[in-house]
């Protein structure tokens, strides 16, 4: 019988990556699993293509029982990306209220951690952690899938 070689590259290698150890850190805040509701608060959408590439079947954060909801009244947290404007900081802080306790909140980016590029901009009230507490910092711009996966597996534990 004759091979082709197009058919023996399909086989080779992995479609997915293989899950990495467990994170190191301290005891998870929601062991098991954990839901978040993504804001918005004024990001160029770098890092939300970012997020939708860690949930996507390559890094595929939900394996690790991490999962973004609709409604911040079925999540555990938010998961906040871009510098806050002055139009959004009151709905993320109502936002937050809707979250029931025990609850984290996420800064996702560089503009999030510490206003970034936008930083100074007539419009901005600040970064995230200048209008709601924040327990989680992910830094980058935008950053990597693994680096959002790994962050957000210190929630877990898995």
């Amino acid at each position: 019988m004759r091979r082709f070689p197009v058919l023996d590259a399909l086989f080779v290698r992995r479609v997915t990556e293989a899950s990495p150890g467990k994170p190191k850190g301290a005891t998870p805040r929601f062991p098991g699993s954990v839901q978040l509701r993504h804001v918005d608060a004024g990001s160029c959408n770098g890092c939300e293509v970012e997020i939708a590439q860690a949930f996507a079947p390559v890094c595929d954060a939900g394996r690790f029982g991490i999962r973004l909801v609709s409604s911040p009244r079925h999540a555990d947290g938010l998961l906040v990306t871009g510098v806050v404007t002055n139009n959004m900081a009151v709905p993320l802080t109502k936002t937050l209220e809707a979250v029931p306790r025990p609850r984290v909140v996420v800064a996702c980016g560089d503009c999030a951690v510490g206003e970034g590029v936008f930083s100074n901009g007539y419009g901005v009230a600040g970064s995230v952690g200048d209008v709601v507490l924040v327990d989680i910092e992910i830094r980058g711009c935008p950053p990597e899938p693994t680096s959002i996966t790994d962050a957000l597996r210190e929630l877990t534990g898995r």
